[in-house]
């Protein structure tokens, strides 16, 4: 008997979303506008981006495409979220509507393309579950990546993420 898409994937995203909350809940009130050089984004758009990424997940899933720029309506943005109250109350709401995307997810659906579009331009287009992995697990990973960096210029402390850090062991 084999593994649904659902079985073999929610272990995962609970255990990467546990991670990521665990980073969000870190970020310190006080410090929400500080980036670390010019081109880089706050601290603030970053933990907002990171509470924003699992949203993505129903649309990956159940719908064909994503335009970020519709022809017919408002481009996509962020959102400019303004503590970390709001980025945690976010980042729960769309991890919970993830896992229900998740567990109705067609196991015959993993290999249709999903396609990523500006203005109607198809940028690129995915299996969905390349898509899924790239979008929302390796991109929240990658955001991870980057507030630890601002966390160490900071001087907050790192979480254990994949084992012990610098600054605490997960035991």
């Amino acid at each position: 008997m084999s593994n649904t898409y659902a079985q073999m994937t929610l272990p995962e995203f609970n255990h990467e979303m546990a991670t990521t909350r665990k980073l969000l809940e870190r970020i310190p009130e006080d410090k929400l506008d500080w980036k670390m050089q010019d081109r880089s984004h706050t601290l603030a758009w970053n933990g907002s981006h990171l509470a924003e990424i699992p949203g993505w997940t129903a649309n990956i899933l159940h719908e064909p495409f994503f335009d970020m720029n519709p022809a017919d309506g408002e481009p996509y943005e962020t959102p400019g979220l303004t503590s970390v109250a709001q980025m945690l109350d976010l980042f729960d709401s769309n991890v919970a509507q993830a896992a229900k995307a998740i567990e109705t997810f067609a196991d015959e659906a993993v290999m249709e393309s999903w396609e990523f579009r500006d203005n109607g331009n198809v940028l690129f287009a995915l299996p969905r579950v390349a898509a899924f992995r790239a979008w929302v697990i390796s991109h929240s990973i990658h955001h991870r990546a980057i507030l630890s960096v601002y966390f160490r210029q900071l001087g907050v402390k790192v979480p254990s993420i994949y084992g012990p850090s610098s600054d605490e062991s997960p035991m």
